[in-house]
């Protein structure tokens, strides 16, 4: 039963057939976005559901029994885990009227198996989870440059722009949309020609200290947008590129340490049909040796007789 489960685990169309399963979950999942067709084919729907959760029952059970006498031993790589996790939420007994919220949230989920069934997705997401430590030190540096450069739009630009830059909180979502390049220039011509000049037609109430600052306000902008767009988001790109050249590397290792485990796992089986042929041409040298003797024992009695004879 071990051994069955094992192969089938590991068998490229049960894979295959997984995969099949997560797609035609996500459209299932999909499908219950449109009310007017899961209402009119709720019974079906919910049917194609239960069969989708009992494939994922089973192949988790599969993958268990693989495991033979140590089953924990499932549960040692994290996709696993995650498989498990998603599968045993759709058994969870949800009360209230939250209910079908969550189930359906549930059932979205499964779509993320797809990443484990796809060897490539599942690369980028270990080269992301790798890069996850230095992006937080880019991320630090990243809000160092927010909170300098909030701080100073503040002081510089509070009064003239009080719906940008009125509060540290409004400058630093203003500078968010800065650094994405989202109509940027709307903000530093605000500040480059005053409130009353630019950009504050139908909110003249707010624009009570007009200043404008076309050096000031271009110099501001400008300088953000090199350093927080075109190199401190760049360093993201450069950080994610290098998870990913270290995930390959890893993955590669991963298939050689394989290679070489299952080289040393046939090193028994050859040592021992070596021993098995050793013994067998020791048994023919014996067997080869007792007929000489025989054949010199047979010889000599001949001979012996002959010369009784003469």
């Amino acid at each position: 039963m071990v051994t069955f489960c094992k192969r089938l685990a590991e068998s490229a169309w049960f894979q295959k057939f997984v995969t099949g399963v997560i797609l035609f979950a996500g459209v299932l999942v999909g499908m219950e976005t449109y009310p007017h067709v899961h209402e009119r084919y709720l019974g079906p729907m919910h049917l194609l559901d239960q069969l989708v959760l009992a494939v994922f029952t089973l192949e988790i059970v599969i993958k268990v029994i693989a495991e033979g006498s140590r089953p924990w031993r499932f549960f040692k790589d994290p996709w696993n885990c995650f498989d498990f996790i998603v599968v045993a939420a759709s058994f969870v007994p949800f009360g209230g009227g939250q209910a079908i919220v969550v189930l359906r949230l549930v059932r979205l989920l499964r779509v993320l198996r797809l990443v484990r069934a796809l060897p490539k997705l599942q690369l980028l997401v270990s080269a992301l989870l790798k890069s996850i430590p230095s992006m937080g030190y880019v991320s630090v540096l990243l809000f160092l440059l927010f909170y300098v450069y909030g701080v100073a739009a503040v002081f510089l630009f509070g009064k003239n722009d009080p719906i940008h830059f009125g509060t540290l909180q409004l400058s630093l979502l203003s500078l968010f949309r800065t650094v994405t390049l989202e109509d940027w220039t709307d903000l530093m011509y605000i500040q480059m020609k005053g409130c009353a000049g630019y950009g504050y037609e139908g909110n003249e109430a707010l624009c009570t200290h007009s200043e404008a600052h076309p050096i000031l306000g271009s110099l501001f902008f400008v300088s953000f947008v090199l350093i927080g767009t075109m190199i401190i988001l760049n360093l993201f790109i450069g950080v994610i590129m290098n998870g990913m050249n270290e995930a390959q590397s890893e993955a590669e290792q991963e298939r050689k340490d394989a290679a070489r485990k299952a080289l040393a796992g046939a090193a028994p089986s050859l040592a021992e049909e070596l021993a098995a042929l050793n013994d067998q041409v020791t048994a023919l040298q014996k067997a080869l040796q007792e007929a000489q003797r025989r054949a010199r024992t047979m010889a000599s009695r001949e001979e012996e007789v002959s010369n009784a004879a003469e």
